[in-house]
């Protein structure tokens, strides 16, 4: 991403005698900012972190702790914005400050990742470091970190059927960003080290190596696995097709899992980031060639005219198909959305245009279904372009499918915002040969590049510990061990506010490094 330069401003009061004040000092300085950073690290580091790794939310007195439902003290978060995201955070800071403490920090972060990583090669959207909890999982490692010893068959092949067996003791991620978001950390953290630690190092092989192993032949992932294979799913069993529509689909769910190759919550293009970092970061082509499979999924799974989009999921023959019981087959917005960004970085990565045109071709059709405020439908009835919703059942149990949001359910996100016009323009950039922009991956209250007003905020709100406390308004409401809700004395700390205000702040400090 590239930053703009920056550039004093001043300000001058012009008098009518024509008297012109001195300028005014730079309202920020490089010192001020790397302080503001390496003092959250410290602190969120040394309150928050349990064996290195953190969980959604605390009370100031770090007596409550909240992710989805109340982790143990010896349970950790990894679904963004948990560990990973954290440890990234830490990690950036580390990048544009060079102090040492925010280097340990990112460490223990990912060494936490490396001992809660499941043998299957992934993560649970949770990791446990006490004895009870652990026993029900197969762990890749111990407390201490040494491998676990595991007896596997000859052959164990990726595939369709892994995905459906649910094992839970064995099971990974790729939803939500699990999985990938503790791999690039891993990897991020193993390049800073030059290798150089063992245990964090074999931590990110075992990922990427799992990633490359449960990648199908057409180049699409499911949602999880239970399972580090030994061989990767067979082309005869999953051969490569070009999407098509189904000649009917149910409008009640189905009650089954039918989704092969999984796009939902953006799990195919974390994935592709997920390959093109450790690329950038090893330089090995192998992580290359496969990001260039995911794209090239992207092009099968692109379904044709009239509805030139993408689907949530896809069934082994490219069909779309129902997910959970409130994810229809359908064209889904938010997804192909998703899909194009995912593109359009891999066009930029590796200079190929073929990249461009798919994309260029669904903003064309995807313009003709916006809703009213330049908003796109989480879903679109296949052949008719109706917005697809779903309101609760009788007795508010279970989901009904419905044409109208009047009554929609409060669970799900059924429209999301345009992002066609910004699609549109990194395509032209690239297509020029341009360094193109891409946004973050979650949305940041602040602008990219953040402006000195927005670091200026961020150090007002900073708290004298390092911290920023919410005091105020339903964000200082959590739950106690009881999952009574109470406004705990000293506010709420989100990781999510940590992330976001770190990362700024060392972005701030990327992009001013040439000031004194």
């Amino acid at each position: 991403m590239s930053l703009s330069v920056f550039r004093l401003r001043h300000s001058f009061v012009i008098l009518i005698s024509s008297f012109v004040i001195p300028p005014l000092a730079t309202a920020t300085t490089p010192a001020e900012v790397s302080s503001a950073a390496v003092k959250a690290v410290t602190f969120y580091h040394a309150q928050a972190a349990a064996h290195g790794g953190y969980v959604y939310r605390y009370s100031a007195d770090f007596t409550l702790r909240e992710a989805e439902g109340i982790p143990g003290p010896d349970t950790i978060w990894i679904q963004p914005p948990g560990t990973p995201a954290v440890g990234m955070a830490m990690l950036d800071a580390y990048e544009d400050t060079k102090d040492a403490t925010c280097l340990q920090a990112a460490v223990e972060a990912a060494r936490c990742l490396a001992r809660t990583q499941l043998d299957s090669g992934g993560w649970d959207y949770s990791g446990h470091f006490d004895a009870a909890n652990r026993e029900k999982k197969l762990y890749h490692r111990d407390l201490n970190g040494n491998l676990i010893p595991r007896t596997r068959t000859a052959t164990r092949e990726a595939g369709w059927e892994s995905w459906r067996r649910q094992e839970k003791n064995n099971y990974s991620t790729v939803d939500d960003d699990v999985s990938q978001a503790a791999t690039r950390l891993l990897v991020r953290v193993d390049h800073a080290l030059g290798g150089k630690d063992a245990e964090i190092k074999e931590a990110a092989d075992y990922a990427l190596e799992t990633i490359l192993l449960t990648q199908y032949p057409a180049g699409g992932w499911s949602a999880n696995f239970d399972d580090h294979p030994t061989a990767p799913p067979p082309a005869e069993k999953y051969p490569v097709k070009a999407a098509s529509y189904p000649a009917d689909w149910p409008r009640q769910w189905p009650k089954d899992f039918s989704g092969c190759y999984v796009l939902n919550d953006n799990t195919h293009a974390t994935l592709m980031s997920t390959l093109l970092l450790a690329w950038q970061l090893r330089g090995d082509s192998k992580y290359l060639d496969a990001a260039k499979r995911g794209g090239d999924f992207l092009l099968l799974a692109q379904l044709p005219d009239p509805q030139p989009a993408w689907g949530q999921q896809y069934n082994a023959d490219m069909q779309p198909v129902w997910s959970r019981q409130f994810e229809p087959t359908a064209i889904s917005g938010r997804e192909s959305q998703a899909a194009m960004w995912a593109l359009l970085k891999l066009a930029a990565a590796t200079g190929d245009k073929k990249y461009l045109a798919p994309v260029a071709k669904a903003i064309t059709y995807l313009r003709t279904v916006l809703l009213p405020g330049n908003q796109l439908a989480r879903f679109y009835e296949l052949n008719t372009n109706k917005p697809l919703y779903f309101e609760r059942g009788p007795g508010g149990k279970g989901f009904q499918l419905t044409y109208s949001d009047a009554k929609a359910s409060s669970n799900y996100g059924w429209k999301w915002d345009s992002e066609l016009d910004a699609l549109q323009a990194a395509g032209s950039q690239i297509a020029r040969g341009e360094l193109a922009t891409f946004p973050r991956v979650e949305k940041e209250r602040w602008s990219s590049p953040p402006t000195d007003a927005d670091i200026a905020t961020i150090l007002k709100e900073q708290a004298p510990d390092g911290s920023w406390p919410v005091t105020t308004g339903d964000r200082a409401i959590m739950r106690d061990t009881n999952g009574k809700k109470t406004q705990p004395q000293g506010g709420v700390l989100y990781s999510l506010e940590f992330v976001q205000n770190v990362k700024a702040l060392s972005a701030w400090l990327k992009a001013n490094s040439g000031l004194k």
